[in-house]
């Protein structure tokens, strides 16, 4: 099982949102390495759940993936805000997938806090300029974070 990290802005859907609904569509990434990670997952793999472009960006809980990469519909749907004019059925660039919530944490472990932890020095989130919605988390990450709930 691998772990990752994976942004989403609150509004759009928050890790409240995903613990009511039980399972969600994770789509819109529009950044090729990202999309990238999203194809390398695999079904039961985790993930924290990170919420971004908001008030309180940070971890807030813990998700896991339910169905592999699939073709992003929403490339597809012109009225969408990921609509991509160059997408058709037969050649599609991104992908989707679909996650189930784990965990909501207590509290959301802010990004200044997860800065300040010598364990988590090398990981992607933390490093300047480190701007992708999905990413890699070692196990001494995870395990690390883990300890911060």
């Amino acid at each position: 099982m691998a772990y990752w990290l994976m942004k989403s802005e609150p509004d759009e859907l928050s890790i409240h949102d995903l613990e009511k609904l039980g399972r969600a569509r994770w789509d819109g990434v529009r950044n090729y390495q990202a999309r990238n990670f999203l194809r390398a997952m695999a079904v039961g793999d985790e993930f924290f759940f990170y919420h971004s472009s908001c008030p309180e960006p940070g971890i807030a809980g813990i998700g896991k993936i339910v169905e592999a990469a699939y073709p992003d519909p929403t490339a597809l749907e012109a009225e969408s805000h990921y609509f991509d004019s160059k997408a058709t059925a037969e050649k599609n660039a991104w992908s989707a997938i679909d996650v189930a919530h784990v965990e909501t944490f207590p509290k959301v472990l802010r990004l200044d806090h997860l800065k300040q932890q010598t364990a988590l020095a090398e990981m992607p989130l933390v490093q300047k300029g480190s701007r992708l919605s999905v990413m890699p988390v070692t196990a001494e990450q995870w395990t690390a974070v883990l300890g911060l709930r």
